[in-house]
């Protein structure tokens, strides 16, 4: 017996709605704000392939200062050229999905379109949420085994196994620093103590920090700007530093009641653009024994300061939409796939004579 099928969809439908679940998706990403195509983007978004001797692959380039002193006066020129170290790294890519199924029999199109609304929506968050947090623990060098609040990840999670799983590498040595409540030391989280509380000075010294180490800052309207990414209580504890309050209170007072002070919205101090989410690291879901500190037992958190390229993102199709039926055309479901790739590119400094993370500094302290 024939069935009037309301839910079969032509490819280029298909194809719509794997556009408008993509871009409601973006839409929804916390990392959205920081993408680019370019090299001048803290997260630098790549979607296409290069064509390398080796077939085509998904690279980022970063290429270093230069280091030679030139020539002087008349002297040759010719045959004094230095060469430009150009650094390519591949990022690998995999396949994330998932799927959505109804849960009885779908007799009218009206049942059928809510259905495939809802699945949309559901769907879309998921695919924020997770390009998020695997971008996230990325930046932040910890394993995907873990969720953002230093929790184990639930052992079915397929993530630790993503093809690009194995580049997630901690923070290098020169891009990792502990705040111990009144200066920057080299990071070890097992010296993370109460009295790691961040404050202004911390900022004042991480900006320094990143200047001094050539981390590469981000242009806006000829200025040089970082961007600081913190979880809502370390704002709180900022906020509640007078030293923070006295380098904020003159934008608060020029902007009156709109200013980002009252209003939530970001914060720009000394030339860092600060933003505040919950999926910055923190170590609050860890059980006692998994946390920080030299017994294991206190809460902590990877502020994350950010210039140019400080994460790739290989971002090369649209998601894949495909519905079926089962039960004799009885239930509907909904599976979208997403090819992506993520990598912290790494590059051998100059400065510091060694191979450093390119663009993000981590900066681990105390958190309520």
């Amino acid at each position: 017996m024939a069935v009037t099928n309301f839910a079969r969809l032509t490819a280029k439908q298909k194809t719509v709605w794997s556009r408008q679940v993509w871009s409601a998706a973006r839409n929804q990403m916390f990392i959205k704000k920081f993408l680019g195509t370019g090299d001048g983007a803290m997260i630098q978004r790549i979607t296409e392939l290069t064509k390398t001797e080796k077939g085509e692959r998904v690279l980022i380039h970063l290429v270093a200062d230069l280091v030679g002193d030139g020539v002087i006066g008349d002297n040759m020129r010719e045959g004094m050229e230095e060469e430009m170290m150009s650094y390519s790294q591949e990022i690998t890519i995999d396949l994330i999905s998932h799927q959505v199924l109804s849960k009885g029999k779908l007799a009218e199109q009206k049942t059928i379109l809510t259905f495939r609304e809802m699945g949309k929506t559901r769907l879309s968050y998921w695919m924020a949420d997770r390009c998020d947090q695997l971008a996230m623990l990325t930046l932040s060098g910890v394993g995907y085994n873990f969720n953002l609040d230093g929790s184990q990840r639930d052992a079915a999670s397929p993530f630790p196994s993503l093809s690009f799983a194995a580049d997630v590498t901690a923070p290098s040595s020169k891009r990792f620093r502990l705040w111990n409540g009144t200066a920057l030391v080299a990071g070890d989280t097992t010296q993370v103590t109460s009295a790691c509380v961040p404050n202004y000075k911390m900022l004042v010294d991480l900006t320094a920090y990143a200047k001094t180490n050539y981390i590469t800052p981000l242009k806006s309207g000829g200025k040089d700007y970082f961007l600081l990414l913190v979880q809502p209580n370390t704002l709180a504890q900022l906020k509640k530093d007078a030293d923070y309050q006295r380098a904020v209170v003159a934008v608060a007072t020029k902007s009156g009641m709109d200013s980002p002070w009252f209003t939530g919205a970001v914060v720009t101090v000394d030339g860092l653009v600060i933003h505040e989410d919950i999926r910055v690291f923190g170590t609050q879901g860890a059980p006692s024994g998994e946390k920080w500190g030299a017994g294991f037992a206190v809460n902590g958190s990877r502020t994350l300061l950010c210039g140019a390229q400080a994460l790739g993102f290989a971002d090369l199709e649209e998601p894949e939409w495909v519905e079926k039926k089962f039960n004799y055309d009885k239930k509907l479901g909904i599976s979208v796939d997403k090819m992506l790739g993520l990598l912290k590119p790494k590059f051998y400094s100059i400065y510091n004579k060694s191979v450093e993370d390119f663009g993000v500094v981590a900066c681990d302290h105390f958190q309520q």
